[in-house]
């Protein structure tokens, strides 16, 4: 990370800052498919990635690359409607600037939610809760530290916590909704995985393969942020099944469990705002 980036960093909260008045607890980050969650919230704020000052914008279709403050079951939030991903031409670092002004904000706690390749569960729609990562993309923290979030080395055995995993699955099991668990790993993309590269994921431990998500967990922990993830299975890995993934609806897969999800992430903030 060079001094250019750590000062374009802090000219982008500066101008965050200079459109919002709203210091949130909770960082929820909406996947492909699931921006529409955003417009049931309580509304304060709005602020476009575009307006603020070196920041990226997002370029993949269904993510309207904003910020939404406001409020979900009466916790504090800011809403991620659109992420940063590594293969739109991002670096790590610029990736996870979303994330990293979330907590200089003073948000608290990550929701991360996704959309997925199924490996060890690959029928569409499917949520399983990740426990764990690995992370094919070089590490956003990579270059000189950044102090006034984190500490050079910092700690992963546990990347996800174990606290707010309990009160999702806990919710879940009143709803009568069949969570998985399991274990997310992050290619770099644009490209679909080859069944080889499927493959030698499952022999890692991986049960669901996606674009995004792990580096923005590295970066979460970093600034000392809880963190807690949802995967949405949209379609079979490659090689898992005979469907080639030509046409994949990210979308479609989304909407067959919009409903749990919704309910789900709702349910749980909840519960997650009496812990902070």
């Amino acid at each position: 990370m060079s001094d250019n980036y750590i000062q374009r960093l802090e000219n982008a909260y500066k101008s965050l800052m200079g459109k919002v008045n709203f210091s949130p607890d909770i960082l929820l980050v909406l996947g492909s498919g699931l921006g529409d969650i955003a417009d049931e919230m309580q509304v304060e704020t709005v602020v476009e990635y575009r307006d603020i000052d070196g920041m990226p914008i997002s370029t993949v279709d269904g993510h309207k690359g904003r910020f939404v403050f406001g409020y979900i079951r009466g916790a504090k939030v800011v809403v991620m409607q659109g992420r940063l991903h590594y293969y739109e031409g991002y670096t790590p670092q610029e990736c996870i600037m979303p994330i990293r002004l979330a907590a200089l904000m003073g948000a608290k706690v990550m929701f991360l939610t996704n959309a997925s390749g199924g490996i060890t569960y690959p029928e569409i729609g499917d949520l399983m809760r990740i426990t764990d990562h690995i992370s094919l993309v070089p590490s956003p923290l990579r270059g000189e530290n950044y102090p006034k979030l984190g500490k050079r080395f910092p700690d992963m055995s546990k990347p996800y916590d174990e606290e707010l995993g309990n009160i999702v699955d806990g919710v879940a099991k009143e709803l009568n909704i069949d969570l998985k668990k399991g274990v997310y790993i992050q290619f770099q993309g644009p490209n679909f995985e080859t069944a080889s590269e499927i493959r030698m994921a499952k022999t890692l431990g991986a049960d669901a393969v996606g674009m995004s998500s792990a580096i923005e967990v590295i970066g979460a922990r970093h600034a000392g942020m809880r963190v807690v993830g949802l995967a949405c299975i949209v379609n079979p890995a490659c090689g898992i099944t005979d469907i080639t993934l030509d046409n994949v609806n990210e979308s479609e897969g989304v909407a067959k469990s919009a409903d749990k999800i919704r309910n789900i992430l709702f349910n749980s903030l909840e519960r997650i705002k009496e812990v902070l």
